[in-house]
């Protein structure tokens, strides 16, 4: 493996993980932020949901921008626009400039989140190896580390420009020296056969369907976690407030332990072996968190969540890079915007299910969606055949023009 790709790995594996720390640093501080600005219970939910809504907005703008820009260039300038605009919600005053912070760091996320997953992808396909979950492991690292670096905040009162001005002021000029050694397709060691044979193919959305279903699931329960894993374990089955607080710390470390160790399950077994087993691991974990008679049980099961849901993210990107190879940029920007919708969709639908029916029961909704990635689980095999056995792909030409090349 040449230097430059070691290079690239490393410094992409450290956008990763910065990232985690800003995205960390603000949801964590939500009811901070709430509190500086004046924001009520009732204008809330619709800031929160701007912020992804806004980043579905910047992953579509990617798949365009890249047919112009590299997408090293793309996160090389959007990962300091992340970092600004994080520390603009810090140090604002008025309702006004915590919109235009929100929005500039939602539109940034998207082209951010986009662009490392496509540089992942194609990293990947230069290593001939699976290596996406080790880059979604730094970003869990830098979620744990972003996280208690909020608590440092929250527990000393610091204002949120004094927590967040700190960890810009480093992480902003180490990510621009840093992003030098990032790498793209066209940069990397010869492409490989799959790369060549798709050039210039078309992303066909019928196709790539069953990798967005199983994206928006995999968010649905990510957010059901990060959402009401607390609320749950007080308010259901009891626990002190301080207990509370745990189960997401424990969902972020397993997330870290199984990506760290997801590629080696990959290399050995193959990704539709380890996408079923997550899936599996995951409504298993819904199911004892929905059965639990007790707050430790619970624990136990948003444990098993972190370890089943923490590889379906990381190989969605990869199959839908291994499925158009010849345009997997696309593929990836086209992929992420259903990152969004998982989350838009996971903790509005656990809420007005525990509301309307029980909490219990409204664990037992995501535990099913997450049982739907089995059917699709194929589409992560190495090679998928979309024509059947022994049967050629149409040519290039021939998938542009079909009604569902988007």
């Amino acid at each position: 493996m040449t230097d430059v790709l070691r290079r690239g790995r490393a410094s992409l594996a450290f956008s990763f993980l910065v990232q985690g720390v800003a995205f960390a640093l603000l949801v964590t501080r939500i009811p901070a932020i709430q509190d500086r600005y004046g924001v009520s219970d009732a204008l809330l939910p619709a800031f929160l949901a701007a912020v992804p809504v806004l980043a579905g907005v910047g992953s579509v703008s990617t798949e365009r921008l890249v047919r112009r820009v590299r997408p090293s260039r793309l996160l090389r300038w959007s990962q300091p626009v992340v970092l600004l605009a994080l520390l603009g919600v810090g140090a604002g005053e008025r309702m006004v400039e915590l919109g235009v912070a929100l929005a500039a760091f939602g539109l940034a996320v998207g082209v951010l989140d986009a662009s490392m997953n496509m540089l992942g992808v194609s990293l990947q396909r230069s290593y001939g190896r699976s290596i996406m979950l080790g880059f979604h492991a730094a970003y869990s690292l830098g979620g744990i580390v972003g996280a208690s670096l909020a608590w440092v905040g929250a527990h000393w009162d610091l204002a949120l420009w004094v927590s967040y001005l700190p960890v810009v002021a480093v992480l902003l000029p180490t990510v621009l020296v840093g992003s030098r050694w990032y790498v793209d397709d066209g940069d990397a060691a010869p492409a490989v056969e799959g790369k060549a044979a798709g050039e210039g193919q078309v992303v066909v959305f019928k196709w790539l369907l069953p990798l967005c279903l199983v994206m928006t699931v995999a968010y649905i329960g990510d957010s059901t976690v990060s959402n009401w894993s607390a609320k749950y374990l007080q308010d259901v089955l009891g626990s002190s407030e301080q207990m509370a607080t745990v189960p997401y710390n424990v969902y972020m470390v397993t997330t870290l332990l199984g990506r760290a160790i997801g590629d080696l399950g990959v290399r050995r077994f193959g990704a539709v072996a380890v996408v079923r087993g997550g899936a599996l691991v995951a409504a298993g974990g819904f199911a004892v968190v929905a059965g639990a008679p007790g707050a430790w049980v619970g624990m136990l099961g948003f444990t098993l969540l972190g370890l089943g849901l923490c590889v379906l993210v990381p190989q969605t990107f990869a199959a839908a890079g291994r499925l158009f190879p010849g345009a997997s940029d696309a593929a990836v920007a086209r992929l992420n915007v259903f990152n969004y919708v998982g989350f838009l969709i996971g903790s509005p639908l656990v809420g007005a299910l525990g509301d309307v029916w029980s909490y219990r029961g409204a664990m037992l909704v995501p535990m099913v969606l997450v049982l739907v990635t089995l059917v699709y689980a194929r589409s992560f095999a190495a090679q998928p055949d979309r024509y059947g056995g022994g049967h050629e792909r149409p040519r290039t030409a021939d998938v542009g023009r079909g009604s569902n090349g988007l």
